[in-house]
């Protein structure tokens, strides 16, 4: 490696390390700051609270690693220029494309890096992070009551609508659901007022609820009586419910519990995934067409097809069908039609919400793959964003370069999350959702690059003004003769 090409690399690592770690640790402020709520009061070992600290790091390089490149390499060609270290270069025949041939090896390597340790790395780290959060939550469960918002605490689900008190111990607005060994909520409490009781010696929590109704759907064996929606419903002035917390006391802290997330998977393992929710897709768009044409008779049409295709070249209803029924038949067909018109829409409603829950996850998937690979190809881009972008300024340091960056990334930011959350919604396809903030940048790099190779600005004013001025130019000497 010859001396300037260790120059220039030496200078770009100096600055994009110390760089790199400031930026990590204010965005690991931000994710401390975010999950405040399930750290403080939970009497947490520090070791806890450092591996919360260590699985929170990583999934911050996908924002960290691209910034850092960017606002580096401005401020480090601005550097260069600023001191005339370019003019240097160029009086000795060296071009700004030579100069920054050594850094374009060196971020293409980064770029291959941050591929394979969002690959690898990421995923891992993002698993035991959200197992990790899992587990914390479960450390004090009568702290996990959090108002407006349903809160899983032992064999209940629990809502409230405010806590006051000295320690929170009241409860206003109460919603229970009990949990049971059928899916579905069958036993619903609603109170006016609660309150929490414990003791620090004791794995049962009191909770007592004042004035509110108590609801349970009943199931019946027969078929006749399930129709009916048997229910019991009791109002109560005070109903006790004692919580076992015990098997919540020891909370193994490395537990992995959860392991299939869009975060948590890898590349070969999101193709599966995707796959497997495709395939499911279509196996439920197939089940309903089969369903619903059961349901309406599609198939004995069928065999009729040669009665209906005379009876259409008929215009007037020459069978007089509804003539060979009395007012009572016709009641009863009119109501067997009403009913299998209301099965088909809700068959239709469930299967579309059914859809589109898997539809969206399907989406996140295909977003998560391809942004595995979008975080390599960005790096790329954005330092000969930078770099060109510093050399036209001609401005190091810590003011405009980073002022530029900043705005930048944040414009490229921005852009990647209005295409992911409409791509997820199913707007635009997920992969464009993934790809479209590099794909403009992607333009943007070659015209700065070019701009900054052929020792031209931005914006050219002249290309603009002359015009102006010629015009003006031309009056007044029309003016003179």
């Amino acid at each position: 490696m010859k001396i300037l090409d260790r120059y220039i690399l030496t200078t770009f690592v100096k600055t994009f390390f110390p760089l790199f770690v400031i930026i990590m640790f204010i965005l690991l402020l931000q994710t401390i700051w975010l999950f405040i709520s399930e750290l403080a009061g939970k009497d947490l070992d520090f070791s806890v609270i450092l591996k919360f600290l260590t699985f929170a790091t990583p999934r911050l390089i996908p924002m960290v690693l691209p910034l850092t490149i960017l606002l580096t390499s401005i401020m480090i060609f601005g550097n260069f220029a600023e001191n005339y270290e370019f003019a240097a270069m160029k009086s000795s025949g060296i071009s700004l494309q030579r100069a920054m041939r050594t850094l374009s090896v060196f971020i293409f390597f980064v770029g291959i890096g941050a591929f394979l340790f969002s690959n690898t790395v990421i995923p891992s780290s993002e698993k035991r992070f959200i197992n990790l959060r899992k587990n914390i939550v479960k450390v004090k469960p009568a702290m996990v009551i959090t108002p407006n918002q349903f809160n899983d605490l032992g064999d209940i689900n629990i809502k409230v609508a405010e806590k006051y008190g000295d320690n929170d111990e009241f409860l206003r607005d109460v919603i229970i659901h009990k949990k049971a060994a059928r899916p579905g909520n069958f036993t619903v409490i609603k109170a006016v007022g609660g309150e929490l009781k414990g003791n620090i010696n004791s794995d049962l929590i009191t909770l007592a609820l004042n004035d509110g109704n108590y609801y349970k759907e009943v199931q019946q064996n027969s078929p006749q009586k399930r129709n009916r929606l048997p229910f019991v419903k009791t109002h109560f002035k005070k109903y006790v419910l004692n919580i076992d917390l015990s098997s919540l006391d020891n909370v193994d802290m490395d537990e992995q519990q959860y392991s299939k997330g869009y975060n948590m998977l890898n590349v070969n393992e999101l193709k599966d995934q995707i796959d497997t929710i495709s395939i499911e897709v279509n196996k439920n768009v197939k089940n309903m067409t089969v369903e619903i044409d059961r349901m309406i008779g599609f198939e004995g049409l069928n065999k009729n097809i040669k009665i209906i295709d005379s009876l259409s070249k008929t215009s007037n209803d020459t069978l007089h069908v509804k003539d060979h029924f009395n007012t009572l038949k016709k009641i009863q067909i009119y109501q067997i039609a009403s009913s299998t018109v209301d099965g088909v829409l809700r068959k239709l409603n469930s299967t579309q919400k059914n859809l589109s829950f898997k539809k969206r996850a399907l989406n996140k998937y295909e977003m998560s793959l391809h942004d595995k690979y979008a975080l390599g190809i960005s790096c790329i881009l954005l330092f000969f964003v930078g770099a060109p972008l510093g050399a036209i300024i001609r401005k190091g340091g810590l003011g405009l370069p980073i002022v530029i960056g900043v705005v930048l990334f944040l414009t490229y930011h921005f852009i990647g999350i209005f295409a992911k959350n409409s791509a997820e919604e199913g707007g635009i396809p997920p992969y464009v959702g993934s790809w479209l903030s590099t794909c403009i940048i992607f333009p943007l790099s070659i015209f700065l690059t070019y701009r900054a190779t052929t020792d031209q600005g931005i914006f050219n004013m002249d290309t603009f003004i002359q015009p102006i001025k010629n015009f003006f130019a031309k009056r007044s000497s029309k003016s003179k003769k």
